[in-house]
């Protein structure tokens, strides 16, 4: 194999060629492109290769080495190790990655609601094949069939103050389905970059960039989007979670949701709204409405079953304004022919016999119980550490206190059989001074929570002398 097709290095690049292959290795390492067990090149041949100085390819190695991705065997070379050594920090561990073998995992990704309404889901789907006629079972539109419209249109009016009709409601196949269609609409309107928040999820700021758009990152603080860093940008299209910012937890602010609506009327802009987890309002009293209400002509409001129901129905939808309907329809008929009919027909009749909102309800009562819980737990057992932002949705972001080591704390945990994430790797810009952890906790028994809250305090306990005193 030449290496030099795989590892590309640059000597214009900001990162130095070490960092270059460093990162290189490690994301094909992470995303699976090169298994376990595979041997790679020697340092004088990766040199040879890329052309550069065999110390540069030593130096990467041997960081590699010490992070637990490569392990070196005499007479067999350097290969890819099994999985991350025990001793050091794991590579970013997102919802797609392999798990290493743990009692208790809190990655985001796989925190799913504790229950799926099994019993009712059967009598729903029951109910919509003994009621589908042939031409119900042909091939549907491809934005949905009107009975799953019509409830979806009323159910985001009633609860969460979105302003539509069914002839606007699009069915999809998930966010990220709804993202690529609206990525494939942009360019027709002139734009070519998207505003993403930062923090965010990598794998969407990927995903946008694999669609042809150009990612831009825009600061997000307590208060929401930095709607100010917005106007300097120069863009014209933003990808926000305004409920409950993901990862952070935190809410947009009323001033800034104003904000946010002048901006994109002073740009002819566009405001992407993925409300992700909005059914799991956790919060006592009255859920703030979609930010699609203050702008319905410029917001494609974005939701989807996974976190409500199950992200195994991959079934999600798209609020759209008027004018980019018939685009969006038209990009949607050269890519799929629509989404599972009798899947619809169920989802339209759990909301419409009010089986779907009794769910909720139980659900959120489930999910406010293992949040109190979390609280009383966090405070007794990482003294120091905040949960910011609102209380919704299956995670929470928990702010260290500013001189404990994260990375160290996400290995010290690993080994006590606890699998969970860092704050960092879900941002853009360097973040030295914000250790943080993001915890997906609805899987969690109730009767857990206290054990695992303590297992993360004995790992923080783990830290060095000179930090210590920051945990405890």
């Amino acid at each position: 194999m030449a290496w030099h097709t795989l590892i590309e290095v640059s000597r214009k690049a900001g990162p130095s060629l070490t960092a270059q292959i460093q990162g290189t290795l490690r994301r094909e390492i992470t995303e699976a492109v090169l298994l376990p067990g595979t041997r790679l090149p020697s340092s004088r041949q990766l040199s040879e290769d890329l052309g550069v100085s065999r110390s540069v390819v030593v130096e990467a190695y041997g960081q590699l080495m010490a992070e637990g991705y490569l392990e070196a065997t005499p007479g067999s070379g350097t290969r890819v190790a099994a999985r991350p050594t025990a001793a050091s920090p794991p590579p970013t561990l997102l919802r797609e990655d392999p798990a290493p073998p743990v009692r208790w995992d809190l990655r985001t990704g796989t925190a799913g609601l504790p229950s799926f309404p099994q019993r009712e889901w059967l009598t729903c789907y029951q109910n919509a094949v003994r009621a589908a006629s042939r031409r119900d079972l042909g091939y549907p539109s491809p934005s949905g069939v009107p009975e799953l419209r019509a409830e979806l249109a009323g159910y985001l009016g009633r609860v969460h103050g979105v302003h539509t009709t069914p002839e606007q409601v699009v069915v999809v196949s998930g966010f990220a389905h709804a993202l690529g269609l609206v990525c494939a609409v942009l360019p027709e309107l002139g734009i070519d970059a998207l505003g993403m928040e930062d923090p965010c999820h990598l794998r969407q700021r990927q995903f946008v960039r694999e669609t042809g758009l150009r990612p831009h990152a825009v600061p997000v603080d307590g208060d929401g989007i930095d709607v100010a860093a917005l106007y300097r940008s120069g863009l014209r299209a933003v990808l926000v979670t305004p409920a409950h910012q993901f990862p952070t937890g935190a809410a947009l602010t009323a001033e800034r949701r104003e904000s946010l609506a002048r901006w994109a009327r002073d740009v002819d802009g566009w405001v992407i709204e993925d409300d992700y987890d909005g059914d799991l309002w956790l919060a006592r009293g009255v859920r703030i409405p979609a930010l699609q209400r203050l702008l319905p002509e410029r917001t494609l409001y974005g939701g989807t079953a996974s976190k409500s129901l199950a992200p195994g129905l991959r079934l999600g939808w798209l609020a759209v304004p008027r004018r980019l309907l018939a685009p969006l329809e038209r990009v949607r008929s050269r890519r799929d022919l629509g989404s599972d009919v009798l899947t619809q027909l169920a989802l339209a009749e759990l909301m419409r016999s009010g089986l779907f909102d009794r769910h909720l309800r139980a659900q959120r009562a489930h999910l406010r119980g293992r949040r109190e819980s979390l609280e009383l737990a966090v405070q007794r057992f990482l003294p120091g550490t905040r949960i910011l932002g609102t209380a919704m949705g299956l995670h929470a972001y928990l702010r260290l206190p500013d001189h404990v080591d994260e990375a160290r704390l996400v290995a010290a945990a690993l080994r006590r059989s606890v699998l969970v994430q860092g704050g960092r790797p879900f941002h853009h810009r360097p973040r030295p001074d914000a250790p943080a952890l993001v915890l997906g906790y609805s899987n969690l028994p109730r009767s857990a929570v206290t054990e695992v809250l303590r297992t993360l305090g004995e790992a923080c306990a783990e830290q060095p002398a000179g930090r210590r005193r920051s945990c405890a």
